[in-house]
């Protein structure tokens, strides 16, 4: 009787213990693999970073120059069920390993008005200063972009070989789903 209750006891803490490290790497603080040269040189591929998720699970805005994770399917919807089921537990269990999240770098804000123009991204009329960048940026469009309300713009650091918002637009703040806290 004794190893059963014993058993049943060892059951419940294993349980509790799944539960708490889901809880914990959904929203509050996960590690994440950088997959790609996007960010070069500021993160390498394969290097790991940690998040914090507690800007997303608290619906914040990040500020200019935070490096964040985003769900680069702006296209549809995102729940609270994402953030459950991408969880690095269950990408453990699945083996799952998700190329639709993004690390880049937040360049503009709600209602930011950016142009890219003499290989240099401005900002509400001023060229940003970026100390960061891997190489001169070849990508000069000469047009404007306005980030709309709830949305941020990022690009990777190694911005001659980084797919982000000049490829898909602005980012839904809803899919910002975390910063960068440790590299």
């Amino acid at each position: 009787m004794k190893s059963l209750k014993e058993t049943i006891s060892w059951i419940g803490t294993l349980a509790t213990a799944v539960a708490l490290s889901v809880l914990i790497s959904a929203f509050v603080f996960q590690p994440t693999k950088v997959l790609g040269s996007s960010m070069e040189p500021t993160l390498q591929n394969n290097e790991y970073i940690f998040i914090s998720k507690l800007p997303h699970t608290l619906k914040s805005e990040p500020d200019y120059g935070d490096i964040v994770i985003i769900d680069s399917r702006i296209d549809r919807t995102r729940t609270v069920k994402d953030d459950i089921v991408e969880s690095p537990f269950f990408n453990l269990v699945t083996g799952h390993t998700d190329h639709d999240t993004w690390v880049k770098r937040v360049i503009g804000k709600p209602g930011d008005v950016l142009e890219f123009r003499d290989h240099k991204v401005y900002r509400n009329g001023t060229a940003l200063n970026e100390p960061y960048l891997k190489e001169t940026m070849n990508y000069s469009t000469n047009q404007k972009i306005t980030v709309p309300a709830d949305h941020i713009f990022v690009m990777g650091d190694n911005r001659n070989y980084s797919k982000d918002s000049r490829m898909i637009g602005s980012i839904p703040l809803d899919h910002v789903l975390g910063k960068m806290v440790i590299k």
